[in-house]
This record gives C-alpha cells, sequence and structure tokens, in this order.
C-alpha cells in the first residue's frame, strides 16, 4: 500500500495497513536541506527539496506547500517583512486595508501571476513530476478571518465584528472568492488535499464563530469539494468552544492544537469524522523523550479511536531532536485504526 493509497482509504472509511502519518514541518524541513528559510518560502525549488527530504527521511505519508501565512496577502498588496531564517511576517500598522474603503478598489490576484501564490502552485507542479502517485499532496489556503486579519490588520478587524458588520461581510466574501481560485488552480496542478488555516477563529467565541466565520469557511470547504479536492481544517489555538462548528463543515480532516482535547472533538463531532493531532509540540515532542512521546500519541489514538491520523498538535519545532520526530513516526508505523 502506497503513501497515497493509504490516506485516501483511510479517509474513505477502508481498511489500512497502519495509521496514516501527517506532521506538519516547514522549518524542520527547510533545516533538513542546510537552507534558509527566506527561500523556502520565496523559491518552490527549495520547498519542494526540504518536503521531499523530510518525507523520505521519516517516511511521511505526505509532502506540503506550507510556509507562512502572507502568501495571498502579499500578492494582494500587503506590506510583508522577509527574514532570513525565520517566517515572512505581515507589518499590521501598515495594513493593506487599514483604510476600508480601499476593499472596494481591491482586485483578487492572478494566482498564476508570478507572484507567490503561483510559486505555490509551482511547488505542486514539481511535486506532482517528482512523486507521481506515491505520497499525498497538500496545499493550502488561508482561511476567512485569518487571511482577513492579513489583510486589515488583527486588532482594527477585532471591532469591526461589532462596529461594522456588513464590512466584515464583504471582506470575508472577498477572502473566499480569492482563496477558492487559489485552490481551484493548486487541484489542476496536483493537490490532492488542500488545507485551510484559519488560527485567528481560536481568538473569537461561538458567537461570532457562527455568525461571521462558520460560514465563510463553509464556502471555502464546500468549494474545494467541488472542484475535486479533499480539505483538510488547521487552526491553532484553543478551539474547545467551536468544535462543533468545525465539525459541521464537512472536513475530510480537522487537525485539532494541543489546547482542544481529542475527546472533547469525538463527542462533539462524532464517530465518522476524521481527527489528527493533537500532541504538544513544544513540551512534549521537542522537549520530551521518546517514552514521553509514545505515550503521548498512544494517548491521543485512545481518544480519537479508529478514525485518526498521526501528526503533532502545530508545527513540528525545527529544534526538535529527529529521534523524538522518529517515535512520532514509530508509533504510526506499529499501529493500525
Amino acid at each position: 500500500m502506497t503513501s497515497r493509497e493509504r490516506v485516501l482509504a483511510h479517509l474513505a472509511g477502508q481498511p489500512v495497513d497502519r495509521l496514516p502519518l501527517m506532521p506538519i514541518t516547514m522549518m524542520f524541513a527547510c533545516d533538513c536541506i542546510g537552507a534558509n528559510y527566506r527561500d523556502y518560502c520565496t523559491d518552490f525549488r527549495v520547498l519542494v527539496e526540504g518536503q521531499l527530504r523530510v518525507a523520505e527521511e521519516f517516511g511521511f505519508d505526505y509532502v506540503n506547500t506550507m510556509s507562512d501565512p502572507a502568501r495571498e496577502a502579499m500578492d494582494c498588496g500587503a506590506q510583508v517583512e522577509f527574514f532570513e531564517n525565520q517566517p515572512v511576517a505581515i507589518i499590521e500598522d501598515q495594513a493593506l486595508l487599514r483604510e476600508k474603503a480601499t476593499l472596494t478598489r481591491l482586485k483578487i490576484p492572478d494566482p498564476l501571476g508570478g507572484g507567490r501564490m503561483h510559486n505555490g502552485i509551482q511547488a505542486l507542479t514539481l511535486f506532482r513530476e517528482k512523486i507521481h502517485q506515491e505520497k499525498i499532496i497538500e496545499g493550502w489556503v488561508e482561511g476567512p478571518i485569518a487571511e482577513a486579519a492579513d489583510l486589515r490588520g488583527i486588532n482594527a478587524l477585532m471591532l469591526d465584528f461589532d462596529d461594522d458588520p456588513a464590512f466584515v461581510h464583504d471582506l470575508f466574501q472577498f477572502v473566499v472568492e480569492m482563496e477558492l481560485r487559489f485552490a481551484r488552480e493548486q487541484l489542476k496542478a496536483g493537490a490532492d488535499i488542500i488545507g485551510i488555516g484559519d488560527a485567528v477563529s481560536s481568538l473569537v467565541g461561538p458567537r461570532i464563530y457562527e455568525q461571521f466565520v462558520w460560514p465563510y469557511e463553509k464556502q471555502i470547504v464546500d468549494g474545494i469539494h467541488v472542484a475535486g479536492g479533499k480539505s483538510r481544517l488547521h487552526i491553532c489555538g484553543n478551539t474547545r468552544r467551536i468544535l462543533a462548528g468545525m465539525g459541521r463543515l464537512g472536513c475530510e480532516i480537522v487537525d485539532l492544537d494541543s489546547l482542544s482535547p481529542l475527546s472533547d472533538a469525538r463527542q462533539q463531532m462524532g464517530a465518522s469524522q476524521v481527527l489528527l493531532g493533537n500532541v504538544n509540540p513544544v513540551t512534549v515532542l521537542r522537549n520530551g523523550n521518546l517514552e514521553t512521546v509514545t505515550n503521548a500519541f498512544a494517548e491521543c489514538h485512545r481518544q480519537a479511536g479508529a478514525r485518526y491520523i498521526v501528526g503533532a498538535g502545530c508545527e513540528v519545532p525545527r529544534d526538535t531532536p529527529p529521534e523524538n520526530l522518529r517515535a512520532l513516526c514509530d508509533y504510526a508505523k506499529a499501529h493500525k485504526p
């Protein structure tokens, strides 16, 4: 059974030879090839080399195009800052939509127009050439509230929910249209799954999530499905209060951070939802040992049950001891659902 066959069969509820293995690595993968992180973010060939190296070395079932959350925002014209060995940062005090009226003039960038989105699509094309049908290829888009925060500024956006809800809806609709255009091009280029990163969702309560965020996340998920892809939702932080809504989106995979217990997710999302996570990537994976890592994943597996994929609660830290990451991988390779 190839990695790709394993993941697709597991998502379909069919028997597999072992648990799928899909941890998030970005800076860790970059360090595996001795590159600087700015190149990993801006040169698709460096990203692909890093992902292929880490997937081969540790036996991951997939590769991905994640590098930072500024890809779409920069193509829209947002001001960002690059660093040699850290992720790209949004410059909030120069937010593109610091004046709300700018939204009426903002155009959706062409994902194939030579910008950073195009760089991500080129990575997918190269992945397809190099791994064919062996592993799952995962693309990535920002979710509605995460991308809105990148364009508007997170502090301003939080006030907008009460001060100007109509503007928020207009902004979220712009984001949905942009992300679906980007997602469709990624699927054409070879992605099997589109990850949706919507970290800012963990900073709002159930009322705002249900009223403002969930309907637009749902549009993205449904649009990915219509285009023939599968979806993986990842929301950093504590999502305990919105787990039920996350489970109603219809994502093939819900990827949970360490602050949101898998047992709560299983109870609120039902038996059929595939869950991924959620070992603490720092206190357990980075700072632990082989025994603590193995025991932590055994507990995650127990809480999640059969519909489970092995991965940390968020990105594997770049300085994680390789033997600890191997313990994560060994757990998946030694256990069936």
